[in-house]
């Protein structure tokens, strides 16, 4: 954050600066290590000049009295002192210079501190709770054990060097300005299988940036804050002003648990079933009746065939009558005897007949 603030008590006044009106968080999950910093020391409230480049001047016109500018250490009296070219300001004397960052970083023994972490994770539909202090890890395994991905996966001891490079980074790069890193902790279990088997997966990733970027392919880098000091000295209010650099850890936990039920097996079956048969027939609707050639669909769809034409009543009763004399010929030329075969009689007549 950037900006100041005035105040006027009986007289008394005063400017804020973000050193005494911002106050870094410090959660439970979140903690910052400083690698590096800039001190000022012994600064006590008055008018000293701004820095050369905060407010650069020629004259008293280009110091507005009363005003203040953004990237400015406090509030300008109006005067443009010759010495420095600059405004003269009322702030905390003498003004922080802040832009030679120390390189190396003051602090880079950080690399080998060390981190331990505590977690557990509760799910409490199924009734399980873990910590990653599992069954295996015990005082004397975490006395002397270091984590590594491969050969120690759950050790919950973590070396500040090796989490900033499994993150992507170098630490010497980190360390000078600072930086964001997220540690994840992930709980994914199948609870099918015994519970023992439910154990943390640790990751890293850099939260602010590419570890690929430059420093100057960003408008803004690292990590920093500030904070104060206050003694008195003389009866006269003085303060330490502190700009850290530093490494931000977040602890970020994710968790998901599985177990095997057969009555959301069935209704999710039950589900897609009824999701494909009425697909159908939203398919077969704009097929039909919405698509240009639905009339092509409709041929390839349905067969249509002519209908059976049933004889009329007059003809089946005539067909009907001449049957029955052909039988009653049959019947009396065989009773005569004109022949032995009467199946051949029978032939013969009707044969004429057909003839006929």
């Amino acid at each position: 954050m950037k900006g100041v603030g005035y105040t006027n008590i009986e007289g008394r006044e005063r400017v804020w600066d973000v050193a005494d009106y911002v106050f870094p968080p410090q959660g439970d999950s979140s903690f910052v290590v400083m690698t590096n910093y800039i001190i000022t020391e012994g600064q006590k409230m008055g008018k000293c000049p701004e820095l050369h480049g905060k407010h650069n001047c020629s004259s008293h016109a280009d110091c507005e009295g009363g005003s203040f500018k953004r990237t400015g250490h406090g509030q300008m009296t109006g005067v443009c002192l010759n010495a420095t070219k600059t405004c003269e300001v009322l702030a905390w004397c003498p003004v922080e210079d802040d832009d030679n960052i120390p390189d190396p970083p003051m602090l880079m023994s950080a690399e080998n501190y060390t981190l331990f972490i505590k977690n557990s994770v509760t799910f409490p539909l199924f009734g399980v709770s873990r910590s990653n202090l599992v069954e295996n890890i015990d005082s004397a395994y975490i006395s002397k054990c270091l984590y590594d991905p491969t050969n120690a996966p759950l050790c919950p001891i973590f070396r500040l060097g090796d989490i900033v490079k499994l993150s992507g980074f170098k630490f010497e790069t980190i360390a000078r300005v600072g930086g964001a890193i997220g540690i994840v902790v992930d709980w994914t279990c199948n609870l099918d299988v015994d519970v023992k088997h439910c154990i943390p997966k640790y990751n890293f990733h850099g939260l602010y940036g590419n570890a690929a970027e430059t420093d100057q392919a960003r408008a803004s880098v690292g990590y920093n804050f500030r904070y104060a000091k206050h003694y008195l000295e003389d009866n006269e209010q003085k303060r330490t002003l502190l700009k850290v650099f530093g490494i931000r850890f977040d602890i970020i936990v994710q968790s998901l648990a599985r177990k095997f039920d057969i009555i959301p097996t069935l209704t999710a079956i039950g589900s897609g079933v009824g999701i494909f048969g009425v697909a159908t027939v939203v398919c077969d609707l704009v097929l039909l009746y919405l698509l240009p050639k639905r009339e092509f669909y409709k041929n390839m769809k349905f067969k249509y065939t002519d209908p059976h034409v049933q004889p009329d009543s007059e003809s089946l009763r005539i067909e009907t009558s001449v049957y029955y004399t052909f039988e009653a010929n049959a019947r009396q030329v065989q009773g005569t005897g004109q022949s032995n075969d009467p199946d051949s009689e029978a032939c013969s007549i009707e044969t004429e007949v057909c003839k006929k």
